[in-house]
């Protein structure tokens, strides 16, 4: 079995990619392998942020790892919250409020297309081996609903509804979710790398 950083303390992610490639893989959040730090994400993009925290994270353990970030983009606003998306409504990451100003700023629009984009940074190479950065992208396109729906999951997941479903992220158990998940894209990508290796 590989062992992997994962650059995140988000249990949410580490149990969402955990279900997602099953023992062959044990993932390790930044806590159990002994770090306590939070990386900076000041970056104008994804793949920047990802980069940091898996070079941040290599730097300090000499060990093969992966970081992902993830953003919630909706077209009548441009894009945002995009790489902005953990603190939309400012840097305590309340996503009740995040969730609250992206309904505001949509008001009664009928133009509510979205996507959720997952960008994945891994830091990769077995011994005695330059280590190799690779990057994987996963899209889930949808709408967002005009209030709140679901109990389960994380983030946006309560108002973002998935194209090909009536039901919100929110809705879903972990494997109906998955069918449609960004992050299930991005991460199927990663591990058929590793798989591969």
């Amino acid at each position: 079995m590989h062992t992997l950083i994962f650059a995140t303390n988000n249990q949410h992610k580490v149990a969402e990619i955990q279900s997602l490639v099953g023992q062959d893989f044990n993932i390790i959040p930044l806590k159990e392998a002994g770090i306590d730090i939070d990386i900076p994400e000041p970056h104008d993009s994804l793949q920047e942020n990802a980069t940091e925290k898996a070079n941040t994270i290599f730097q300090l353990t000499q060990q093969n790892c992966f970081s992902e970030d993830t953003g919630l983009e909706i077209d009548f606003l441009k894009g945002a919250p995009g790489v902005k998306s953990a603190r939309y409504a400012g840097e305590g990451r309340d996503f009740q409020a995040n969730i609250d100003k992206v309904l505001m700023h949509l008001g009664n629009s009928e133009s509510r297309a979205a996507q959720f984009r997952t960008v994945i940074c891994l830091v990769w190479g077995k011994e005695n081996e330059t280590k190799q950065t690779y990057y994987f992208e996963g899209i889930c396109k949808g709408h967002i609903a005009f209030a709140m729906q679901g109990e389960k999951g994380f983030g946006y997941d309560p108002i973002f509804i998935p194209d090909g479903s009536t039901k919100s992220f929110a809705q879903m158990s972990m494997e109906e979710k998955n069918v449609y998940s960004h992050r299930q894209k991005a991460v199927t990508q990663l591990f058929e790398f590793l798989r591969s290796q």
